[in-house]
């Protein structure tokens, strides 16, 4: 799942052969000419997408952009002079609330409580940004009432598409479907797997796929459970206009109600964002993203300490099956989950563990590796977190993740309620976090901190000199790892731990782009 880095690539392609050639005729040189490696250049345009938000009149929520500065703080570093970053509408946002999540609609008779002005609210113009940052290092953001929010299409050039991100946090109060729901809006792509789904009558999940270009889309939708692929009603693909978001309830797609299914969503013609909402009748509901592309290695971090249910689904679409050594990473090391030492996951089908409190009090992240030495197989696997008890449950989803790498950011981040996870699999590491200035005020705080190998480090990130606002975390390498890192973001509403998770990948802010050897203007003499 690779944000769209068209300009730099291109580049990339171009320099590489005209560098091949010079490397073959450069005058005088009486031999092949050793190339260089690579340079690492910021890429020049970035896009995201997020997806329709909420169908429901109780629904809040909030938008924050973010582009982090230059490494290490320094804001021009490798950047353009300009650039842009803009969220807009989707050309195409649906107005039909028919065709919505029946579960966003509040119960009958419930508060009206949060839906201050969402009846007579204006729907945005397509041609009007929802959020338009205007600088490295200092986040915006915006605030949407009701179920009339859109999906936004947006794209970042310049200066500020190096690492650009976004996010998007709503907070349902009534309804099935309640919940604090978050994602980091995504880059389009042609293919995504997400573990975790389920069509079972007590969940109602729809993925929602977003058309970034000014041409349709064709995407199919495959589902996997435990016994392999199953029968779907879906056989000539799933249109999705130019500039549209399209919600497919998958319930919809197969003939019998089903747990523990992994959605495989991959593009005919075109490229997509995809992101899978699940709602639970008595745990609320969150979003899911796009796990990890198939590894024989996994990491999941991020599990809180006070989880009350935690649920494995894993996946191997490859021909082999895989055999998974399970391992919780905590702040002590590495331990063995009694009874679940191991995973066998059958090829082209779905497997799945109920973890239960697996972290039993301690914040950790799960492991995920072959149980043989040489016999990696690639697997996609997401976790379900439940949190509270009873009526008082909600849920969020984990999905595994990508390492850092060398930065990677998380936006709308709050003065409360925050918890930074930092997991190293193998090798000790140090990461360096900055907290950006707020979006409505503040100075940038940059902490460093050591993470032990084998171990997870939760934290309360640092908060920004004089906070108004939300602000950003930026994760960067200085030492070690790989590190592999989520935040949790923690807002509690009327006894409820409503909470959400999301991971932070490698930003992919800049691009490898050979080295020319010589001048080749000499090559037209």
């Amino acid at each position: 799942m690779n944000r769209t880095t068209i300009s730099l690539l291109a580049t990339a392609t171009a320099l590489a052969a005209i560098t091949g050639l010079a490397a073959l005729t450069a005058p005088g040189s009486g031999a092949e000419t050793e190339a260089k490696a690579p340079a690492r250049l910021p890429v020049e345009r970035s896009s995201l997408l997020c997806p329709v938000p909420s169908t429901s009149e109780l629904a809040e929520t909030a938008y924050t952009s973010f582009t982090p500065a230059g490494r290490s703080g320094n804001a021009k570093e490798g950047t353009a002079k300009d650039g842009t970053a803009e969220l807009k509408p989707s050309a195409a946002a649906l107005a039909d609330t028919d065709t919505a999540p029946a579960k966003d609609k509040p119960k009958k008779g419930a508060a009206a409580k949060g839906a201050k002005g969402a009846k007579d609210a204006k729907k945005p113009s397509p041609d009007k940004a929802v959020l338009a940052l205007k600088e490295p290092g200092k986040p915006v953001a915006a605030k949407a009432s009701g179920g009339e929010a859109p999906a936004l299409v947006g794209t970042a050039t310049g200066r500020l598409a190096p690492g650009w991100t976004a996010q998007q946090t709503t907070t349902e109060t009534a309804g099935d479907a309640r919940g604090l729901l978050g994602v980091s809006c995504t880059g389009p792509d042609t293919d995504f797997w997400f573990p975790g789904a389920s069509t079972a009558e007590d969940r109602h999940d729809y993925v929602h796929l977003t058309n970034p270009d000014d041409t349709p889309a064709v995407a199919d939708i495959e589902l996997f459970g435990k016994d392999g692929a199953l029968k779907t009603t879906l056989t000539e693909g799933i249109p999705v206009p130019a500039g549209s978001s399209v919600p497919v309830l998958l319930s919809t797609l197969a003939s019998a109600p089903a747990g523990d299914l992994t959605v495989h969503v991959t593009t005919r013609t075109g490229r997509v964002g995809a992101v899978l909402r699940a709602a639970d009748d008595k745990a609320g509901s969150d979003w899911l993203t796009a796990s990890a592309d198939p590894s024989g290695t996994a990491v999941l971090p991020g599990i809180p300490a006070d989880a009350t249910s935690v649920r494995l689904v894993a996946f191997a679409p490859g021909e082999d099956d895989a055999d998974l050594k399970v391992q919780l990473a905590g702040p002590g090391g590495k331990i063995i989950p009694a009874g679940h030492e191991t995973l066998h996951v059958k090829s082209g089908m779905t497997a799945s563990a109920d973890l239960l409190d697996v972290t039993k009090g301690e914040a950790g992240s799960l492991i995920l590796s072959p149980s043989q030495s040489g016999r990696a197989t690639p697997v996609v696997a997401a976790l379900r977190v439940v949190r509270g008890k009873g009526d008082k449950q909600e849920v969020a989803f984990i999905p595994a993740t990508a390492p850092v790498g060398e930065r990677a950011s998380v936006a709308d981040n709050r003065a409360k309620g925050s918890t930074l996870s930092l997991t190293a699999p193998g090798a000790a590491a140090e990461v360096r976090v900055t907290a950006s200035a707020g979006t409505e005020g503040g100075t940038q705080v940059i902490k460093t901190y050591k993470v032990k190998a084998g171990t997870t480090l939760a934290v309360v990130p640092p908060v920004p000199a004089g906070l108004k606002g939300s602000y950003a975390l930026t994760v960067e390498m200085v030492s070690g790892g790989p590190v592999h890192a989520s935040r949790t973001l923690a807002l509690p509403q009327d006894g409820i731990p409503m909470f959400t998770v999301q991971t932070l990948p490698d930003d992919r802010g800049t691009v490898a782009v050979p080295e020319a050897e010589q001048d080749l203007s000499v090559l037209d003499d």
